[in-house]
């Protein structure tokens, strides 16, 4: 199983001792405002054990995330292929965070390394990003990333009711814009 490392963060294994923070961080009705609902217990640990089995058996998929420095579980990020049943098909970036860990650059610094894993190990031609159109969090982040929006793809979201949670938004990067935007950020 491939382990990425950045400057400040480790995307790793999942551990029996994340399953606390995971499933507080999946209570925490802010973290999943744009969420139908708020996780249990249960299905926090539930999904937590997929995405370890998911990395076991293919190499990736959704890495919990710590801070390098503290040892600190933050949250998840990584990449998994599109649902079925969803409007487009390919391979999704995604993240979450605990709120402590908002506001301080982890999610890019994680979707980057994402993406770099993405394109340079898997070979992938390009990643998306789905939120819903009111995340304007998430959004910036993916702005950050270098991805961008087609309003021809924004969808409602078929599993959400009406409501603010229903409008999503579809961003893309190719791997061609992400190396170029990588050269520039490194100054080449």
């Amino acid at each position: 199983m491939s382990e990425l490392r950045t400057e400040r963060l480790a995307l790793r294994e999942w551990r029996a001792s994340d399953l606390g923070p995971w499933a507080a961080m999946n209570a925490d009705p802010e973290v999943r405002a744009h969420f139908p609902e708020v996780l249990t217990r249960e299905r926090s640990e539930a999904s937590a054990a997929r995405f370890q089995t998911d990395l076991a058996r293919r190499g990736w998929g959704w890495w919990a995330v710590e801070v390098r420095a503290t040892g600190e579980f933050i949250g998840f990020t990584g990449l998994d292929p599109v649902d079925d049943g969803m409007p487009f098909t390919g391979v999704e970036a995604g993240w979450r965070l605990t709120r402590a860990a908002w506001g301080h650059g982890y999610a890019t610094e994680a979707g980057r390394a994402v993406l770099d894993f993405g394109f340079d190990t898997l070979r992938l031609p390009q990643v998306l990003a789905v939120t819903t159109a009111a995340n304007l969090r998430s959004r910036a982040v993916m702005g950050r990333l270098g991805m961008t929006r087609d309003p021809a793809e924004d969808f409602d979201d078929p599993e959400v009711g009406d409501g603010p949670r229903r409008p999503c938004v579809v961003y893309r990067v190719s791997a061609a814009t992400h190396r170029r935007n990588t050269r520039i950020q490194n100054g080449s």
